[in-house]
C-alpha cells in the first residue's frame, strides 16, 4: 500500500514511497550562502549598511561616482544584490542610499535592479531538490501557505511583497511551492517598485533633512571626541501618508485573489 501525502511529507519520501535524498552539489549552493552570510556577520560587514557609513565617507563616494559613474553604479547594484542574496537586513536601508547617491530615478531603477536579481538567485537556489525536500518536512501552516500561491501565486507574490512580510521569506516560500521563475520574477519586480522608489525619494530628499546632524557630527570629530556618532531614524521618515499609501496597494494587490475566489465559490454554489 502506498504512503499517502500526509505520511511522505513527514517522513522525507515522495507520494509513491520513494526516499528523498539530497547530493552534496544540491546542498552546496544553499551551504555557501549560510557560510558567506556567517563570514559577514562574523566580521561585522553587515554594520557597515547603513545611512551613518555612507554620510561619513560622502565626499570620497560622491568623487568616485564622478569619476567613475557606470562602475559606481554597476557596484552599488552588484552591494544590494549581495544584501538580498545573503538575506541581510537592510533592504530599505540600500533603497534609501540608492535615491541619496544617485537620485530617485537612477537611485530607484539601480536599487529595483539588485532587489529583484537578489531575490531570483536566493529564490532558485531554494528551489533546488533541497527546497523540496524542506517543503516534504514543512509543517502544516508552511503547506497551506505554499498551497495558496499554487492558486494564485502572481496575486500572493504581488500582496506579500507590497506588505511588511520580510523578504526574505517572500523569497524562500514561492520556492518550497514550487512557483515558476517568470511568475516569481514578475511579481516580484512589480510589487517592489513602490516602496524601492518610496525609499529612494527619500534617499535623494536627505540632504535638508541631515544637514544639521552632518554639521554636529563634524564638528565632534573636529574636537576629537571618540562617541561622535552621526544617526538618522529612517523610520521617522515613513510618514502616516506613505503607509497608507502602501496599505492600499496591498488591498489592490489583493482584488483580483478576491475576485478569483468569489468567482469560484459561486460557480461551485451554482452546481
Amino acid at each position: 500500500m502506498l504512503p499517502d501525502r500526509q505520511t511522505a511529507q513527514q517522513d522525507g519520501t515522495d507520494p509513491r514511497g520513494r526516499k528523498y535524498r539530497i547530493s552534496v552539489f544540491q546542498a552546496l549552493p544553499l551551504v555557501v550562502v549560510i557560510a558567506a552570510a556567517a563570514v559577514v556577520y562574523a566580521l561585522g560587514w553587515h554594520r557597515h549598511i547603513s545611512l551613518e557609513a555612507v554620510i561619513r565617507h560622502r565626499s570620497a563616494i560622491e568623487a568616485l561616482i564622478a569619476a567613475h559613474t557606470p562602475a559606481a553604479i554597476a557596484a552599488y547594484v552588484a552591494a544590494y544584490i549581495a544584501v538580498v542574496s545573503l538575506s541581510l537586513p537592510g533592504g530599505a536601508v540600500m533603497s534609501t542610499i540608492g535615491g541619496f547617491l544617485f537620485g530617485w530615478l537612477v537611485g530607484g531603477f539601480a536599487a529595483l535592479a539588485g532587489a529583484t536579481a537578489g531575490a531570483t538567485i536566493i529564490f532558485l537556489i531554494a528551489r533546488s531538490a533541497f527546497g523540496e525536500y524542506l517543503l516534504r518536512r514543512a509543517g502544516p501552516v508552511l503547506h497551506r501557505l505554499a498551497t495558496g500561491f499554487r492558486n494564485d501565486a502572481f496575486g500572493y507574490l504581488m500582496f506579500l511583497r507590497l506588505s511588511p512580510v520580510p523578504f526574505w521569506i517572500v523569497n524562500l516560500v514561492p520556492a518550497l511551492a514550487n512557483i515558476p521563475l517568470r511568475t516569481f520574477f514578475g511579481a516580484t519586480a512589480i510589487g517592489i517598485i513602490p516602496a524601492t522608489f518610496i525609499f529612494a525619494f527619500i534617499g535623494a530628499g536627505l540632504d535638508g533633512a541631515i544637514a544639521d546632524q552632518a554639521a554636529a557630527y563634524r564638528a565632534c570629530m573636529s574636537a576629537g571626541r571618540s562617541d561622535c556618532r552621526l544617526e538618522f531614524d529612517l523610520h521617522a521618515a515613513l510618514t502616516g501618508k506613505v503607509l497608507i499609501a502602501l496599505g492600499a496597494l496591498c488591498v489592490l494587490a489583493l482584488i483580483p485573489v478576491a475576485v478569483r475566489h468569489w468567482r469560484a465559490r459561486t460557480r461551485r454554489a451554482n452546481t
